[in-house]
């Protein structure tokens, strides 16, 4: 199973955050009792939303979206998170596809 799955208008992305981290990085992917994720470090820390805010600027730039373009559906408190990222579902797959790799 994928990290990622395309929608209609978009796709869906499962992340396993790191906050507190020395950098902010996307790390590849790894495996977890739900299925796959995208492994992601961020400096900022677990509070108040600041890890989730820069979770999705990191992924904004890394697509190359705007961040309203990205919205958390699951997993605000949890280091497991679902995100739902608008735009050309094959150019988003193309991108998310470069991380397996990792």
């Amino acid at each position: 199973m994928s990290f990622f799955r395309t929608q209609g208008d978009g796709l869906t992305l499962t992340v396993r955050v790191t906050p507190k981290a020395s950098r902010d990085a996307i790390l590849g992917t790894m495996a977890t009792p739900d299925g796959r994720a995208l492994k992601v470090a961020v400096t900022a820390p677990a509070d108040k939303g600041k890890a989730n805010a820069a979770v999705i600027a990191l992924l904004a730039k890394a697509f190359g979206i705007a961040k309203s373009n990205i919205t958390l559906t699951l997993g605000e408190t949890d280091r497991r998170k679902v995100l739902r990222i608008s735009g050309d579902p094959a150019t988003l797959a193309a991108t998310a596809q470069t991380w397996m790799t990792s």
